[in-house]
């Protein structure tokens, strides 16, 4: 596996480094915008430990960029906690987010577990059931939404988190009971990570995400699907 750190804090580098290859990880390193993108393109990397702080741009315009060309796990590193830095670097599209200063064994958990999604995500699913409510149809055998006879296109999970709400139909699920079944009880995610990705999904499937009709919000519960 290799794991692409770009920082341009030599001594956070070079820690990091040392105990991911401790691991049996290769390590990829960048201090830049620049020599990150050259590396992505260049040795396809597993996942990137992304700082939000590189001198040419930040971390959070380098993963606007790499989300347009690729599906590579991120996590995000910064030395600010605040919510909003983590809410933006996942409304782009990042898989995590740490904050410095951190622990080595915590930032190996993490790299592990979202490497372990990431793997169960492109695994396909070997159910043959079909859900159907009204003219939105989930093929789970094929990994396909359709609506209305046209498909949708949706990252794996959007998929299976739409699939675990259509196949629910007027069940309250809390944003951890979500994560739970969704992501995986291992998983390091916070759970405004549940309120990003129905945003997308509403996108795609409602026709006034900002009114849905399909995927409701329960007010200090979670989420159902109108059933």
């Amino acid at each position: 596996m290799k794991v692409l750190v770009v920082d341009d804090e030599l001594p956070i580098v070079e820690a990091v480094s040392y105990s991911l290859q401790k691991e049996g990880y290769t390590v990829l390193t960048a201090s830049d915008a620049e020599q990150c993108l050259e590396l992505v393109r260049s040795e396809s990397p597993d996942i990137i430990l992304l700082d939000v702080m590189l001198p040419s741009a930040s971390g959070f315009d380098v993963c606007r960029m790499l989300r347009k060309q690729s599906s590579i796990p991120i996590i995000m590193l910064t030395a600010r906690a605040e919510e909003t830095d983590r809410v933006v670097g996942l409304e782009l599209g990042a898989d995590d987010y740490i904050t410095k200063p951190f622990s080595i064994r915590e930032l190996l958990a993490r790299v592990k577990s979202v490497l372990r999604r990431a793997s169960s995500s492109e695994q396909p699913v070997r159910s043959s059931d079909i859900t159907e409510i009204g003219d939105l149809r989930i093929d789970a055998a094929r990994y396909e939404i359709s609506l209305g006879g046209k498909v949708v296109t949706l990252a794996p999970k959007e998929f299976e988190l739409l699939r675990f709400l259509a196949t629910h139909p007027g069940l309250v699920f809390s944003r951890q009971v979500i994560l739970d079944r969704v992501w995986g009880t291992d998983a390091f995610v916070e759970e405004r990570t549940v309120d990003v990705h129905i945003r997308w999904i509403r996108e795609k499937i409602e026709t006034s995400p900002s009114q849905p009709v399909r995927i409701l919000t329960v007010r200090g519960v979670g989420y159902k699907f109108a059933g």
